[in-house]
């Protein structure tokens, strides 16, 4: 199988991380930011993750993705409950993040941004969505602050370092994908038990995390 995906993109986050989970081979491609026509030729638009089966035929959306690599051998791991606090914070968090992380995403060394039309291609169109990355950047203090705030709020919430309620469920697919990116913001402030998750889901669905490029 081969999943398309983009590096920063949280959605190919959560469809890369049950192939983790399950420990089943994906060949990874990563299509260039301003690549309309390969995933357009797919599916007929241009969207990530697509998975590519073996049978050759095409899947997107990322939960799709996730429910399909997850029932193959029949013995699904996402079997745990939900909490809806989780939801919460997530709905809280997703709120604001996008103003910390796609000003930094769009400096980061990701392979969809290697040329520079691709780069551009981004700038051009999450600019046009949030606005002017620079006053985001320049306001990134008050962001920091609130992101090490709400942390502190989701340590509270995590039951255990391989699983954020105990048993893997999908909150975990959610989750996890914020947290990483997270890890390209310099300065903010992982408590304890969120960094343990943190880390512990990056080694377990073999997705690595951005501290090394943070900015």
């Amino acid at each position: 199988m081969k999943l398309y995906i983009y590096e920063h993109c949280p959605f190919c986050v959560k469809a890369r991380m049950i192939f983790g989970l399950k420990n089943i081979p994906v060949e990874l491609v990563v299509l260039l930011n301003d690549d309309e026509a390969t995933p357009t030729r797919m599916i007929g638009q241009k969207m990530a993750p697509i998975l590519q089966k073996d049978d050759s035929r095409y899947l997107p959306e990322s939960m799709d993705i996730v429910h399909y690599v997850d029932n193959l051998d029949h013995q699904p791991l996402l079997t745990g409950k939900r909490n809806p606090a989780i939801e919460e914070w997530l709905r809280k968090v997703n709120g604001y993040v996008n103003r910390l992380l796609l000003p930094r995403i769009a400096q980061a060394p990701f392979d969809e941004f290697s040329t520079p039309e691709a780069r551009a291609y981004f700038v051009n169109k999450k600019e046009a969505a949030i606005g002017s990355f620079e006053d985001h950047l320049a306001h990134s203090a008050g962001l920091i602050k609130n992101i090490s705030d709400d942390l502190r709020s989701l340590d509270k919430l995590i039951q255990q370092p391989n699983a954020v309620n105990g048993e893997l469920s999908e909150d975990d697919i959610h989750l996890f994908p914020i947290l990483r990116n997270l890890t390209l913001v310099a300065g903010v402030d992982f408590p304890t038990r969120v960094a343990d998750y943190r880390d512990n889901m990056a080694k377990q669905t073999q997705v690595n995390l951005l501290s090394s490029v943070a900015i």
